[in-house]
C-alpha cells in the first residue's frame, strides 16, 4: 500500500510538472500580430479616369462692324436671347470724308464679286440638292430590294452612307449660300454710305442683324461712338452646342476611344451623362502646381442631349469621369493588400490564424480597388497594409 501511494504521488507531481511546463510554454509563445484585414468580394467594378474640365461652345459667332461708322448704343446684354434676323445694332455714316472715286469703284467691284460668289454658292446648293434627291431615291429602291432579299445588307448600308454624306454636303452648300448672302449685304452696305456727314434729319442707318438664333455670350461694345470696320461688337452662341474640354494626361488619353461614356459631376447639379466626341491628335506641355511638366491632351466631351443641364453655361467648371470599363460580377480586393514578391503580385491570406503568402493574377486597377483574375476565392480574408513584421506563417489576429 505504501508503494502504491508513492507511485500516485509521483504521478501527481509529474502531471503538475507537465501542466506547469505547458502553461509556461503557452505564456512565452509569441502573441498574434494585430493586422488590418479585408475580404475578397464580388461586385460591380469600374475602371475610370477623372479630371477637371471646362465647358465651352462648339461654335460662336462674332458680330463685328461691317464698315467704319458711328455706332448707336447697343442695348443687348449678356444672356439676352436673339432670333435670326433680329436687329443687333445700328450704324450711321461716320463724319468722315465721303468715298472717293477709286474707293467707290472698288466697293462696286467687291459687291459684284460677292454677288458672283452668291450665284456660285446657289448653283452648288442646287447641285447638292439634286445629288441628294438621287441618293435618296437610290436608298429607297435598295431598301425595297433588301426587304425582298435581292441585295445584301452591305449594299443597303453603302447607299445609306452615300445619302447621309450627300445630305451633309447639302447642308454645307446651304451654309455657303448664307455666307455669300451676308457678304453681298456687307458689300452693298459699304456702297450705301456715300456721305461723310451726320445729319439729324433722314439719317440713313445700317442695321446689323443676327445670323442665327441664340444667346448673347459677350458684349464688347455698348456705348455709341465712332467705330472701325471689323471691330467686334457682340459674340453669339447656342447653349445647345455646349461641350466640355478636358485636358487629360497623355497616359490616360491613350486609353480613351470616341463614343466612350462620361459621367459629368461637380457642376452644382445632378450628375449628367456624356460621351467622348474627339481626342486631339497632339498634346501640349503644362506645368502642374508642384512644378512638374506634364503632357496633356485635349479631349472633347458631348452632353447627352436628352438631359436637362439647368443653368450650365460656357466656361463652367465640371468633373468628368471617363468610364473606360465596367463589370457587374467582378472579384476584387483593396489595392492596399497588394505587394511585390519575386517580381509578381502577392497578398497575405489569413488561414487558421496564420499569414499565408499567395501569388495573384491581377486585371484592372482603379484607385483603391483592384480586379483579381486568379489566385483567390471570394470570402477569403486578406491582410491590408502588410508591414515588414508580417511574414509567411506568422500568427496574426484581426485588429478591431
Amino acid at each position: 500500500m505504501s508503494q502504491r501511494r508513492k507511485w500516485v504521488r509521483h504521478m501527481t507531481w509529474g502531471l503538475l510538472g507537465v501542466a506547469l511546463l505547458a502553461l509556461l510554454a503557452w505564456a512565452l509563445r509569441p502573441t498574434p500580430l494585430p493586422v488590418n484585414v479585408a475580404t475578397v468580394t464580388i461586385g460591380p467594378f469600374t475602371d475610370s479616369v477623372t479630371e477637371e474640365g471646362r465647358t465651352r461652345l462648339r461654335d460662336t459667332w462674332n458680330v463685328s462692324a461691317p464698315i467704319a461708322g458711328f455706332l448707336q448704343r447697343v442695348t443687348l446684354e449678356e444672356g439676352d436671347r436673339v432670333e435670326e434676323g433680329e436687329v443687333l445694332f445700328q450704324l450711321e455714316p461716320s463724319p468722315a470724308p465721303a468715298l472717293d472715286v477709286r474707293t467707290r469703284q472698288q466697293a462696286e467691284e467687291n459687291l459684284q464679286a460677292a454677288q458672283a460668289r452668291l450665284r456660285a454658292a446657289q448653283a452648288n446648293l442646287e447641285t447638292a440638292r439634286a445629288d441628294l434627291r438621287f441618293a435618296e431615291s437610290e436608298y429607297q429602291r435598295y431598301r425595297q430590294l433588301h426587304q425582298r432579299n435581292l441585295v445584301s445588307t452591305a449594299d443597303l448600308e453603302q447607299r445609306q452612307n452615300q445619302r447621309d454624306r450627300l445630305r451633309a454636303l447639302e447642308h454645307s452648300a446651304a451654309s455657303g449660300v448664307e455666307v455669300a448672302r451676308f457678304e453681298v449685304e456687307s458689300a452693298r452696305a459699304l456702297l450705301a454710305v456715300a456721305s461723310g456727314q451726320r445729319s439729324e434729319a433722314d439719317q440713313p442707318t445700317l442695321q446689323v442683324r443676327a445670323p442665327l438664333s441664340g444667346l448673347v455670350i459677350s458684349r464688347y461694345r455698348c456705348c455709341e461712338g465712332s467705330i472701325a470696320a471689323g471691330e467686334p461688337i457682340l459674340e453669339l452662341g447656342r447653349l445647345d452646342d455646349l461641350e466640355i474640354q478636358v485636358d487629360l494626361l497623355s497616359m490616360d488619353a491613350v486609353r480613351l476611344r470616341p463614343g466612350m461614356d462620361v459621367l459629368i459631376s461637380g457642376w452644382g447639379g445632378e450628375p449628367l451623362r456624356g460621351s467622348v466626341r474627339r481626342i486631339a491628335p497632339a498634346g501640349f506641355t503644362r506645368t502642374s502646381a508642384l512644378g512638374v511638366d506634364e503632357q496633356r491632351v485635349p479631349v472633347i466631351v458631348d452632353f447627352d442631349p436628352e438631359l436637362d443641364r439647368g443653368a450650365l453655361g460656357s466656361g463652367f467648371r465640371v468633373d468628368a469621369e471617363f468610364l473606360i470599363w465596367q463589370g457587374e460580377e467582378v472579384m476584387q480586393i483593396p489595392t492596399s493588400a497588394l505587394f511585390r514578391h519575386q517580381g509578381e503580385w502577392a497578398v497575405f491570406v489569413i488561414d487558421e490564424g496564420r499569414a499565408t503568402r499567395r501569388i495573384v493574377e491581377l486585371g484592372r486597377r482603379h484607385g483603391l480597388r483592384s480586379q483579381v483574375l486568379a489566385g483567390l476565392e471570394p470570402g477569403e480574408t486578406l491582410i491590408t497594409h502588410p508591414g515588414s513584421q508580417v511574414d509567411e506563417g506568422i500568427r496574426v489576429r484581426a485588429d478591431e
